[in-house]
């Protein structure tokens, strides 16, 4: 008989009765080569024929399975065809089917291209479907069977497709197949989720508990498939956490003027990587504030840290709070971590000691005013502190009573720093003399400091310095006025000039520019600041075009301050005097240095200087010190003395209103000033002394040690200790501007692969994270572009990858990418701008953006591989090999960090696939696990986009990432061809 179709064929074997071995052998003669039985759809066409019976064709079923089992259909064409069948009042076909899916549905697998993998996962969908559906059907019968009074038969269909579908979905590998097909077709899904809220309606009303139990595993299951990537373990064995104490220490002390965006995102990012429990992640925080408030130095420092605790770090957490569940659980977790806290008696009772009050206390009523705690959390948080604080040692209350609480003053400065700023945009020409009265009650005592340490603590510090911008820019000009009038408009703009020199000093300059607007004037304090002021790391040029204005006016300055027993006020105009005051000093000096002047002419002239406006002695002495570093040994001695002469006070009853106050703030500006110069030349000078140390984390380092030395020291310390304070905070800033990036980066990096021991190596990647966070952009420029690339490429340094220190700097070297890449489309902190940027390396010639040019990266993965033509050059590589996710997001690979992320994506996909295994390759695979372990759900476009798709199928080869969780994890599922590669590697598992 000439057989014309598959469906003759079957009949045919059944009328004859073929046994299944022999129906394959007489099919194989039948169809010859070429088609394959799934295009046939052979699968769909014996079920149709075995199911037209009221029960199950044996013999049809025979060549079914015997199919299955010689895979000559394949699960995927099996799976379709059985979800067609849908007349579920058929009890034994269904039984069949039944079986059927219990010869595979828990080891599907499949092996061609990735257009099938994606097909089984649809084919998975549709069984899911179909098996939900069924089993509402069931369930539906029982329920109705009940209700007759014959339970029986219904019970025994309803227990058999719960049994499937529990044995379908227990499978890691069948989810992450599912979770590929709901990305693919998420209409299916949604009927789905219809199908399992039916199934959940009907199961409820059965009395069976173990039936009911068993379909809420299912449905628990099914619901899991959306989140698999979700779920992480948190770590529940450890109690102290250095990174975040790092980071908020770092934070409070550097960077106060910080936005809170940033810091809550590198928070969450630390929170997130370590995987820390709310509670004593915000345990964390708080102790870290509670230190940096007992270790301040005395004076700005301690005002920075009380206004970092009291009104920075409560905003900070009402924005963590967004980013934690919900509201009620965040203000759960805050008073529990206030419940730990408070066991730490000794730190809290030291911090009361230097603040002089119940620290606590103003602490909870601050988070009680943003809805961080409930009334009652508070309420009994205070009395169990004020319980525990009857037993604290007490100061003898002579020596404090008459302190004013920190904490207390700059929770009232806050309010004042917005009546001040209102105050400011009136206009000033209508009250001048009001509004100096304000300006000095702000010089009075420690008022200047606390109004800006909490106007910077809460973003109004920028704002504050417009303000006395514009103050300053309104008063160099001065248009027929009295000599009343003439005195007011020099004060204000002297208080002005001195508190702009204070806030760059203290804050950084960053806080006083404004952003550039094309056409229009820039501030005169803007422009002398940027080209006249010395800064730290800012070397000034004596003889820039800045320093030296029009000669008429250098003239008929020197002649005022030589002449005149004191300066003229009315119609004076501040700004040129300040401009021309760098010239007039060069030929006050020049005529001292050649005798025409005496010592005592000079010391007339420089009272002059600073009797009426501290503002010009402070000019004078900026380009003095400029003019001092250009000079020899031997010609320094008159300069010096000059800025000797400016610096202390002038005795006399004829200074203008507020003299002694400007003084001091003067004092503090050319303290700063010179420290550097006095430093190079060795030079003592004595400013007038406030009582307290004005530049308390400058000139740290050790002297006449090698910078090295220092630093392997101060790191072995700090593990040691197991925190970083700020002290070692600032001595690791002032290496890492010494020594440059890549000295840094790489010294420290050496001393992690020193340790052998685990837990310390843990402890060392924690704190090293937080210390590179100095300048963390930089640091993982220069670790994933130079140091891991030249430790993996180098076969004599493979021996210090291995195990302990090996996975620790796979985690540190994830850690730093993942934070740098998801900052770094953000804006760098004020503390990186002002970080003089050095260039590591040419990135471009280094990982060079024309294909046609081999990069030096792929040059030493080529000197180091026997294949070399395979990696020489990228062109030689197909397509394929180098295709990530993210040239399909077409991302900017002019970027440096995108291209060091490429290019070691790059370098790890050819070391797993060389011929040569070894520390190496470990390496590698602690790293994808790292990465995987760091990663959340949804985070798409993460660094793993630059990993080759081609990686996937190398790293599935490795026993412990051959998981089909890692597979979901390290591939980008929102692309198309992102699933397909996943399917294919889970398939193949």
């Amino acid at each position: 008989m000439k057989v014309v179709n598959l469906k003759q064929a079957i009949l045919q074997a059944w009328k004859e009765r073929w046994s299944d071995y022999q129906w394959a052998i007489n099919m194989k003669k039948f169809f010859p080569k070429g088609a394959t039985w799934d295009i046939l759809n052979l699968a769909e066409a014996l079920l149709e024929q075995a199911m037209i019976g009221p029960s199950p064709n044996p013999l049809i079923l025979s060549y079914l399975k015997y199919a299955i089992s010689s895979q000559m259909v394949s699960y995927s064409s099996v799976l379709t065809a059985i979800s067609k069948f849908d007349d579920f009042s058929r009890d034994l076909c269904v039984q069949a089917l039944l079986d059927i899916m219990d010869m595979f549905c828990d080891r599907l697998s499949c092996h061609g291209k990735a257009e099938e993998c994606i097909g089984l996962c649809r084919a998975l969908l549709s069984a899911l479907h179909w098996l939900l559906r069924c089993t509402a059907a069931s369930a539906e019968r029982l329920r109705e069977g009940l209700e007759a009074g014959t339970p029986a038969a219904g019970e025994k269909q309803l227990a058999m497709c719960l049994l499937r579908l529990e044995k379908t979905l227990s499978s890691t590998k069948n989810r992450a197949l599912l979770h590929i097909a709901k990305l693919e077709e998420a209409s299916s899904w949604t009927a789905i989720e219809h199908s399992l809220l039916k199934l959940g309606e009907t199961v409820a009303s059965l009395s069976n508990p173990q039936l009911r139990s068993q379909a809420e595993q299912c449905g628990t299951l099914i619901r899991s498939i959306p989140t698999m990537l979700a779920v992480h373990s948190e770590q529940l064995h450890k109690t102290g956490y250095p990174t975040v104490h790092a980071v908020v220490l770092l934070e409070g002390t550097m960077n106060l003027t910080g936005e809170t965006q940033p810091l809550v995102e590198q928070l969450m990012m630390v929170k997130r990587m370590q995987h820390i429990p709310t509670p004593l992640f915000v345990l964390e925080i708080w102790k870290a504030c509670f230190v940096g408030l007992i270790e301040s130095p005395e004076g700005t420092e301690e005002l920075k840290w009380t206004a970092f605790t009291f009104l920075k770090i409560p905003q900070v957490l009402v924005k963590l709070k967004k980013y934690c569940h919900g509201d009620k659980d965040f203000t759960e977790d805050v008073s529990c971590a206030f419940e730990f806290l408070l066991k730490l008696t000794p730190l809290l009772d030291k911090a009361d000691q230097r603040c002089n009050c119940d620290c606590t206390k103003f602490l909870l009523q601050e988070c009680s005013k943003q809805g961080l705690l409930s009334e009652a959390s508070v309420t009994n948080l205070m009395a169990k502190r004020a319980a525990d604080r009857e037993h604290a040692p007490q100061l003898k209350s002579g020596e404090n009573a008459n302190i004013q609480p920190n904490p207390g003053l700059i929770l009232r400065a806050e309010p004042t720093v917005t009546n001040i700023l209102k105050t400011m945009d009136a206009d000033h020409s209508k009250s001048p003399e009001g509004l100096l009265g304000v300006l000095g009650h702000m010089l009075s005592g420690k008022s200047l400091d606390l109004l800006l340490a909490a106007a910077a603590a809460t973003g109004k510090l920028k704002s504050f310095a417009r303000k006395f911008i514009n103050l300053n820019e309104f008063t160099t000009h001065g248009n027929e006025e009295l000599a009343k009038a003439a005195s007011v408009r020099a004060l204000l703009f002297d208080i002005s000039f001195l508190m702009l020199c204070h806030v760059a000093q203290t804050y950084g300059s960053e806080v006083i520019l404004s952003e550039s607007s094309t056409g229009a004037q820039v501030p005169f304090f803007e422009t002398w600041m940027q080209t006249c002021m010395p800064e730290e790391g800012k070397i000034l040029n004596p003889d820039h075009p800045c320093f030296w204005p029009d000669s008429t006016k250098v003239e008929s300055l020197v002649a005022l301050l030589n002449n005149s027993s004191e300066m003229k006020l009315v119609q004076m105009k501040w700004h040129e005097a300040c401009l021309s005051i760098s010239a007039a000093i060069l030929e006050i000096l020049n005529a001292w240095e050649n005798g025409v002047l005496a010592f005592e002419s000079i010391q007339k002239i420089t009272d002059n200087i600073k009797g009426k406006v501290c503002s010009l002695a402070v000019c004078a002495v900026a380009w003095l010190v400029a003019h001092v570093r250009m000079l020899g040994l031997d010609e320094r001695e008159k300069s010096l003395q000059m800025i000797r002469q400016l610096a202390g006070p002038l005795y006399s009853e004829n200074t203008l209103q507020f003299y002694n106050e400007r003084v001091v703030i003067m004092s503090s500006i050319l303290e700063h000033m010179c420290a550097d110069v006095l430093q190079q030349t060795a030079t003592q000078i004595k400013f007038p002394s406030t009582g307290v140390d004005t530049m308390p984390y400058w000139n740290l380092l050790p002297p006449k040690r090698p910078i090295k030395e220092v630093l392997t020291d101060m790191f072995a310390k700090v593990l040691e200790k197991g925190w970083v304070d700020s002290r070692s905070i600032h001595i690791f800033d002032t290496l890492l501007h010494m020594g440059g990036v890549y000295w840094f980066c790489n010294n420290l990096v050496k001393e992690l692969l020193k340790e052998t021991r685990k837990e310390h190596t843990l402890r060392a990647v924690e704190l090293l994270y937080s210390i590179f966070c100095l300048d963390m952009q930089q640091v993982t420029l220069v670790l994933l572009g130079h140091i891991l690339p030249g430790l993996l490429t180098d076969s004599s340094k493979w021996h210090s990858l291995m195990d302990p220190p090996g996975t620790a700097l796979a985690k540190l070297a994830v850690w730093c990418a993942l934070s740098s890449y998801s900052s770094h489309k953000g804006q760098a902190s004020s503390r990186q701008k002002k970080r003089h940027r050095e260039d590591i390396e040419d990135y471009i010639s280094l990982f060079p953006l024309d294909d046609m040019q081999p990069s030096k990266l792929m040059r030493l993965l080529s000197s180091n591989e026997e294949d070399a033509n395979i990696l020489s050059s990228p062109t030689d590589r197909s397509m394929s090999s180098s295709l990530s996710a993210s040239q399909l997001h077409t991302v900017n690979m002019r970027d440096p960090l995108n291209r060091v992320l490429a290019n070691l994506f790059l370098l790890i996909s050819s070391i797993l696939g060389s011929r040569t295994a070894g520390p190496h390759t470990q390496f590698v695979q602690w790293f994808m696990e790292e990465c995987v372990d760091c990663l959340e759900q949804g985070s798409r476009g993460s660094i793993l986009q630059f990993m080759p798709f081609t990686t996937v199928s190398e790293l599935v080869k490795v026993s412990a990432m051959s998981s089909p969780k890692v597979v979901l994890a390290i591939t980008d599922l929102s692309l198309s061809l992102g699933r397909q590669v996943a399917a294919k590697a889970i398939a193949a598992l």
